[in-house]
């Protein structure tokens, strides 16, 4: 018997050293053993601090969805931004319009389109997905829910920066999406949590110059943002138009589904857009996608896309590969 009990505990102790390494962490803290770890990435430089943020979120309450809202709020309220929040560059009456979407791994979603005035467009979206039984609302619509919940609601004023620009732009007038390689619109944050659920959030000010009512890519779910929990999640930014042809956000999680690693996955949905799109020498598009093994990738049109990956004790920015050099 004493022999038997001997093998047991040698048995026990030796599968030990063999498992598999696993994180730490929990609802308050990392403290809780998990087989994920967690990870956040986000859309330009800018994504740095929203990383921050998310991460800080993330650490303290464990709540994914939390971290990826709170993330992009820091982006929203950067008055130095000129492509996200109020601060943004106007349409072409002069007006600045906000679209958000924020998505669980489950398949909750909330989206705002073509709002004004709102402080934090991606707590709008979270509301719709959490207080009502719709998945978008727009406008005037999305405006006064965003009063009947409380949020912060501002005057209707361009930003100095913003102003300037718009006069600037004025003196010519001509409709052409002002888009290149760095003139970037929209920040997408995807992230997982240490028990592997997932969420992810974007939000812009959109095209700078647009016409009055043009929504872009970022509150259409499966376009701007697509997350499911089954295999990992997706955002882009660019060229909303040219996203939307190829519901990109969607297509990259269902070839992850498919078994493709999510780098594979963002240069096909690349492939695709530029096969959808003429004049692709003036259209910028980027992607970026994590499984749930936190394997992550990213890939865009041209050079000069790039984005921020936060993991445990390093947050760094990183240059995406391109089609083009």
């Amino acid at each position: 018997m004493s022999s038997r009990r001997e093998f047991v505990k040698k048995t026990i102790l030796t599968s030990s050293l063999i498992l598999p390494f696993k994180f730490s962490a929990s609802g308050n803290g990392f403290d809780k053993t998990t087989d994920f770890q967690p990870l956040i990435l986000s859309t330009w430089n800018h994504g740095l601090a929203a990383n921050e943020k998310a991460w800080e979120v993330l650490e303290s309450s464990g709540d994914i969805v939390s971290a990826v809202e709170q993330g992009v709020m820091v982006t929203e309220s950067d008055l130095s931004n000129l492509t996200v929040g109020l601060q943004g560059l106007p349409d072409r009456e002069g007006i600045v319009t906000l679209d958000a979407a924020i998505m669980r791994g489950d398949g909750g979603c909330g989206t705002v389109s073509f709002v004004r005035q709102v402080m934090h467009p991606i707590s709008l979206a979270r509301k719709v997905m959490e207080e009502t039984p719709h998945v978008m609302l727009s406008g005037e619509g999305a405006r006064q829910f965003a009063i009947e919940q409380g949020l912060e609601v501002l005057p209707e004023k361009l930003s100095p920066e913003a102003e300037k620009a718009y006069k600037e732009w004025k003196q010519k007038s001509e409709y052409k999406p002002i888009i290149n390689i760095e003139n970037h619109d929209t920040i997408g944050m995807i992230g997982m949590d240490t028990s592997g659920k997932l969420a992810g959030s974007c939000t812009t000010s959109g095209l700078a110059f647009k016409m009055h009512g043009r929504v872009g890519d970022s509150p259409i779910i499966g376009a701007g943002l697509f997350v499911d929990e089954e295999v990992g999640a997706a955002t882009a930014t660019g060229l909303g138009e040219s996203i939307i042809r190829i519901c990109g956000s969607f297509l990259i999680v269902e070839l992850m589904r498919q078994g493709w690693e999510p780098q594979k996955a963002c240069e096909e949905a690349v492939k695709r857009l530029i096969a959808k799109n003429k004049n692709i020498e003036d259209i910028q598009a980027g992607f970026i996608a994590m499984n749930k093994d936190g394997e992550y990738g990213a890939y865009s049109v041209h050079p000069g896309f790039n984005f921020a990956r936060h993991t445990k004790g390093e947050n760094i920015l990183i240059d995406s590969k391109s089609k083009f050099k």
